[in-house]
């Protein structure tokens, strides 16, 4: 069965943390944070030393990081970003959970973050236990339409082997799916990263380790939530 809860849905804390009078405090640290990255300083003491500054609390701290990035690192991401629109032809790689998760989380009113490198991401802590949400099949749903309107010849979905149920979550994938033009294959594996980083398709991934090192990627995730998800909490902290 389902589980029922929002588990990616907004935090408690989400409404203060993220609210219109912390957004140009949370600008500013991002901002810091991207200008201390670009000139080399270790991610950890930057994150703690701008956190502190700002007297940001732990759910804001975590946006800061999943959103700052250096102009270098912009750069390089831009370079090798393949637009949505542009992968008519293309066979593609899905970070199975990666996008998944950011999807459910739109579906379920959770914040979804805008970085400076304009890619979508969630807050959801990734474990080793996934649970299939109510929204879990619409969100596959809208993922494989995105990718058939596309026009991509062939996906491969890759899911995490150590994460528990993540053979039951194929079959739902695999049984969604099974009408969509293109052809799916729903792979576990125990190298997700590596897999995506050193295949020679487009990767459909958030994920700044793997998009910082694949050949070529795609912003499918932010893609899906901006053209299905219309009402979905978005917080740019791209600006400022």
């Amino acid at each position: 069965m389902p589980d029922r809860r929002t588990l990616r849905g907004a935090h408690p804390k989400d409404p203060d943390c993220f609210s219109s009078a912390a957004l140009e405090t949370l600008r500013r640290a991002v901002a810091d944070l991207s200008w201390l990255l670009g000139r080399g300083y270790s991610t950890k003491a930057s994150l703690k030393l701008v956190g502190d500054r700002h007297a940001l609390r732990d759910r804001q701290r975590k946006a800061l990081r999943r959103c700052a990035a250096s102009e270098a690192d912009c750069a390089r991401r831009r370079r090798s970003q393949l637009a949505v629109g542009r992968l008519a032809g293309e066979p593609l790689v899905v970070d199975g959970y990666n996008v998944l998760l950011t999807v459910e989380a739109a579906l379920s009113g959770g914040v979804l973050l805008l970085g400076r490198d304009g890619v979508l991401r969630d807050l959801a802590a990734m474990s080793s236990h996934y649970r299939r949400m109510q929204v879990t099949r619409q969100a596959v749903g809208l993922i494989a339409t995105a990718v058939s309107d596309a026009g991509c010849p062939r996906v491969r979905w890759l899911l995490d082997r150590p994460v528990s149920n993540s053979g039951r979550l194929g079959a739902l994938i695999e049984d969604r799916v099974a009408t969509e033009r293109p052809e799916w294959t729903v792979e576990l594996t125990d190298r997700t990263d590596r897999v995506l980083t050193e295949c020679l398709e487009v990767v459909a991934s958030a994920d700044s380790a793997v998009i910082d090192n694949c050949r070529r990627w795609c912003n499918l995730a932010r893609h899906v939530v901006e053209t299905a998800v219309p009402d979905a909490w978005i917080v740019d902290l791209a600006t400022g």
